[in-house]
């Protein structure tokens, strides 16, 4: 019974790490259609700002979702 819940929490995770990193993609997809520059670009010219800002998003994003999954998991 209690390998259960183990494999069911592990299932749960994995699948929370990848919707996790799909929501990180789509956050740096809708901040670069919403900025008249392109992002791949700036951060392939050192922009340290752009990079500073898609930090943001990916850690903003992880922590949310990473929030969820842990609620989810008690």
């Amino acid at each position: 019974m209690q390998v259960d819940a183990m494999l069911a929490n592990f299932l749960y995770a994995v699948i929370g790490g990848f919707l996790t990193l799909l929501f990180m993609y789509l956050g740096y997809k809708l901040f670069d259609k919403t900025t008249h520059f392109d992002t791949s670009k700036e951060l392939a010219k050192d922009n340290r700002a752009v990079g500073l800002v898609v930090l943001g998003i990916f850690v903003g994003v992880g922590v949310a979702i990473g929030l969820v999954i842990g609620l989810g998991l008690n």
